[in-house]
């Protein structure tokens, strides 16, 4: 038999419990579809998780530091076992508590199970009991995530090897942990896991890391890090790894690096392979992220796609919007498009990167007349006052519109104090709404008017 559903969510991560729980609001039978773990990514092995141990690293470097501040902390150890510990019981808050929501929704039915399309607005779902229903609705949203990439490297399937989800359950030190991948998660677990006490390299197939970042930023990133003792190698097209005595053998441009466990940090892929696309009349391009318009319309008739899955922002930031964008065209009579927000993200080191916006090569490839202005850490005072004056801030202006363009912010605060400038990127203000403004001191932030007020001619 067909069960019949108004709506079919199917995927609880970011996205998928709260519009879920609108579209149940609004009284359609909702059924809500997940395989595996309530909260997705970013609950279970991504943001909550990572930013707990991130958190955990940064209070053992600063003990480390005590001299610099005037104290003592004597001899600093970590013990894994109470780091993962206090992952684990962040992690399951947040899950408790998502899983409570769920429970408490109105017209709403949690369904376990593996989803797939056999029809158009057709799913059958496999159990964990191996038995299966099929489901029918008028609506379908997909919010099915993504997942690590392995990468095809030589040796790779001889060679145990870690995730950013599988090295959730790591409770111990690794000796030597050896990256691949030089970008966004590969760089936080490099920093953590050399704050927690172990050797790090991290190997990167590309000239530079962060391959999106302006020069100078990278400069700055690579440079924070090695002076933690990270080893970085860039330009590493050569890669193979072997495994050898119970050790990670990685061999590339004629260097050898041997470690004890094995990160491998490439980039992600969406979970789509295995849902049935072409069944349900959904296109797809060749990576595998579903094609979707500016309000998450799919090719297919009331199919939406939200999240990793659509290729339009790989954050729970942008997922959470992509939730805002559907409700609001469904709904509320707002014609919101994925094409209205501003592109911003950060890189959760310390200190953190926050960025909005174009890049530099960017903003010049636009043809735009450029303003731009940049200052050191150095010159802030309320980083001097906290002993955290690495990185510096940047932005890029219209010359003619005098609207900003974009800003990276490495330091102290960065990932927050990135924000007064997307505010007003958003609201399509003029960079003087900010300059002419009266902040707080001391404040990071209190130097972004002086910044603005500092703009040059870009060549």
């Amino acid at each position: 038999m067909i069960e019949r559903y108004d709506a079919i969510v199917v995927g609880a991560g970011q996205a998928g419990p709260a519009l879920a729980a609108r579209l149940g609001a609004e009284g359609l039978a909702t059924a809500l579809i997940e395989r595996q773990l309530l909260g997705g990514t970013c609950v279970n092995n991504g943001c909550i998780p990572t930013k707990t141990l991130v958190g955990s690293a940064r209070a053992l470097h600063m003990a480390r530091r005590g001299a610099e501040y005037g104290f003592d902390a004597g001899e600093v150890k970590v013990d894994m076992k109470a780091v993962k510990a206090r992952k684990d019981g962040v992690v399951r808050h947040s899950s408790e508590g998502l899983a409570a929501w769920i429970a408490g929704m109105q017209n709403v039915t949690l369904i376990w199970g593996h989803a797939r399309f056999t029809a158009p607005r057709t799913l059958e779902v496999s159990g964990k009991s191996g038995q299966t229903r099929s489901l029918q609705a008028d609506r379908i949203f997909l919010n099915v995530g993504g997942r690590a990439v392995v990468p095809d490297i030589p040796g790779i399937d001889d060679v145990p090897y870690l995730t950013n989800s599988s090295i959730m359950d790591v409770d111990e030190l690794p000796e030597h942990l050896v990256i691949v991948g030089g970008s966004y998660i590969g760089l936080e677990f490099a920093q953590m896991y050399r704050r927690f006490g172990a050797q790090v390299t991290v190997i990167e197939k590309f000239p530079k890391l962060l391959p999106r970042e302006d020069e100078d930023v990278v400069a700055e990133i690579r440079a924070i890090l090695e002076r933690e003792g990270v080893a970085i190698h860039t330009g590493a097209e050569t890669l193979l790894v072997r495994s050898e005595r119970g050790r990670v053998i990685a061999e590339f441009g004629g260097q050898v690096v041997e470690g004890s466990h094995l990160l491998l940090a490439v980039g992600r892929i969406p979970n789509t392979d295995n849902l049935g696309l072409k069944e349900g009349g959904i296109a797809a391009n060749a990576r595998g992220f579903v094609t979707v318009d500016d309000q998450c319309r799919t090719s297919a008739e009331g199919v939406w796609a939200l999240g990793d899955a659509n290729g339009k922002g790989a954050f729970t930031h942008t997922s959470w919007n992509d939730y805002e964008i559907v409700a609001a065209n469904l709904f509320d009579k707002d014609p919101r498009k994925i094409s209205d927000r501003v592109p911003c993200y950060a890189l959760f080191i310390d200190p953190p990167l926050g960025r909005v916006g174009m890049n530099e090569a960017e903003a010049k490839k636009s043809g735009r007349k450029l303003l731009g202005a940049k200052m050191l850490m150095t010159r802030v005072g309320r980083a001097r006052e906290m002993g955290e004056t690495q990185g510096f801030m940047k932005v890029l202006v219209d010359a003619e519109s005098k609207e900003l363009l974009g800003a990276a912010i490495l330091g102290l605060n960065g990932d927050e104090i990135v924000h007064s400038l997307l505010d007003v990127m958003y609201a399509k203000k003029p960079y003087t709404t900010i300059s002419r403004a009266v902040h707080i001191h001391p404040t990071v932030t209190e130097l972004v008017p002086t910044l603005l007020q500092n703009l040059r001619p870009v060549n």
